[in-house]
């Protein structure tokens, strides 16, 4: 940087003058400093649109599949014998099931209270302290995880190690037979993890009947099968189908999952039906995640665009309040997208896909306004509403033919569905915009608009460097200037001198 000597001769403002110079020079670089500016803007705008749609593409994703439409419901007419709930796969009707028994496991525990585990300190005895044992104990459990059986042998120090130390090997074995002591009434308690005559614990061999004897557990002992205490099996009768045994309490047969809680025989009435609410429920989702979507898009289309407020440069910022730059952005980026043509299609053809008739269906429901789903006034923009009564007696009466309206897919003999075709459109919609405004998660920005910013910033570039070029042409030649009337000055000062001196001689 040349020195710079700022009106130290000429006594004028150098600094002030070459910024008014220069502010006439940067006011085309600040109109592209704005442009490029309300192009992130638009941007952004658009980007934040394609939020919105990709919400809508997922409710339409969601209308799309049959199983959205497919929910049944169940009644059980005594909820205290059994509950249940019905799959998408369960046949609507009734269904008579009786309950003979219910699935339990194996659960033994000592017959009466052991000696004390712990010591007066709360440390846990040895085996050898609460049962009077010495050397080691030895048994070997047999129990039986998902249909296979799974054996352990078990070896203790009687000397050092205690029964929780037992309660903890057992339940870390993996056999399908679980392990625990209650110290306030000192005793043990084992049980299988689960339930049918798969379930079972076997005391294969306990060489110091230390299962027996001190733990008071009322087991066999013996390799022999016979000795194996199992669990039962639930026993019900379906219909005509009876003695149909499941290894739990909770089951599924014909679609529908069983909760078995009371035994004795009873019978009880099982309804399934079309879950219809569960059907509205969705339905109300996917139309709220419409209006929406629609309301955000047409915000854009018709928000007020205030051409006389232009983004703000570094200069005007510096002479505002915050809260007048505030209020000023607030305008100043507000109708960036407004008109904008490729919005407008969009919104257009979403509206169109969505309220047109699907051809090739039978039955009456072949628009959405058919099943009570219709568009209010004009003033709304294209926001649906639901008549809810129309939509449920439309889904009593045909669901299968409410469902395809939704989901009859293109290869169908007549036209795609509602959500098919809104999926497609949203889909074609997302792509053309990022097309336009890229994507905030991309590294690199080709879309259009990315392309028109990085064109502004390298001419912004180049222009900030003649700029600076051009102040320091502008500083060199004040500093000309100035070292000029130094001299001049100097000169006149020698003058001066020389003539007062001649006077003086």
């Amino acid at each position: 940087m040349p020195l710079r000597i700022s009106g130290l001769a000429s006594g004028m403002d150098i600094d002030q003058m070459v910024s008014e110079l220069m502010r006439a020079h940067r006011m085309r670089v600040d109109k592209s400093y704005q442009q490029r500016q309300i192009l992130e803007w638009q941007r952004e705008d658009y980007r934040t649109i394609n939020s919105r749609l990709l919400a809508l593409r997922n409710a339409a994703f969601d209308m799309k599949l049959q199983g959205t439409f497919m929910g049944k419901s169940a009644f059980s007419s005594n909820s205290n014998v059994l509950t249940a709930t019905a799959g998408v796969n369960a046949g609507v009707g009734e269904y008579s099931i009786t309950v003979h028994s219910l699935a339990s496991g194996v659960t033994k525990s000592s017959a009466e209270a052991l000696a004390a585990s712990r010591n007066e300190d709360g440390s846990a005895k040895t085996l050898g302290e609460q049962f009077g044992l010495s050397d080691s104990v030895t048994f070997t459990l047999q129990g039986n995880v998902n249909g296979e059986v799974k054996e352990q042998s078990f070896t203790f120090d009687t000397a050092s190690q205690s029964i929780y130390e037992v309660v903890a090997y057992i339940n870390s074995a993996g056999i399908g037979i679980r392990a625990g002591y209650d110290s306030n009434l000192e005793r043990l308690f084992l049980m299988t993890t689960g339930t049918g005559e798969q379930a079972e614990i076997h005391v294969k061999a306990d060489a110091q009947n230390f299962l027996t004897d001190y733990l008071k557990l009322d087991v066999m002992v013996g390799e022999d099968e016979s000795n194996a205490h199992r669990g039962t099996d639930a026993v019900i009768d379906f219909n005509d189908a009876v003695g149909l045994k499941f290894s739990g309490n909770q089951f599924t047969v014909n679609g529908i999952t069983v909760n078995l809680k009371e035994a004795g025989g009873q019978t009880v009435r099982v309804a399934v039906s079309h879950d219809v609410d569960a059907v509205v429920e969705k339905i109300k989702a996917f139309v709220e995640t419409y209006n929406s979507t629609l309301e955000s898009i047409a915000g854009e289309l018709y928000e007020e665009r205030y051409r006389d407020y232009l983004p703000l440069t570094d200069e005007q910022k510096k002479e505002m309040s915050d809260r007048d730059i505030e209020k000023w952005e607030e305008k100043a980026r507000s109708g960036m997208l407004r008109g904008d043509q490729l919005l407008s299609s969009i919104y257009n053809n979403i509206r169109s896909v969505t309220m047109a008739r699907v051809e090739g269906l039978s039955g009456p429901y072949n628009n959405l306004s058919s099943i009570g789903i219709t568009t209010g006034p004009y003033t709304e923009r294209g926001k649906l509403h639901i008549d809810e009564t129309k939509l449920r007696e439309a889904l009593t009466r045909d669901p299968e033919g409410v469902m395809r309206l939704f989901t009859q897919s293109v290869e169908s003999a007549g036209g795609a569905g509602v959500a098919v075709k809104l999926y497609d459109a949203v889909n074609n919609a997302m792509s053309r915009i990022t097309e336009k405004a890229g994507s905030s998660g991309a590294l690199y920005d080709n879309s259009v608009l990315g392309q028109d910013i990085e064109r502004l910033n390298r001419s912004i570039s180049l222009a900030e460097e003649r700029l600076l070029k051009l102040e320091e042409r502008y500083y060199r030649q004040f500093t000309a200037m100035e070292q000029a009337i130094n001299r001049m000055n100097q000169q006149s000062m020698w003058l001066t001198q020389m003539l007062f001196s001649g006077q003086n001689g």
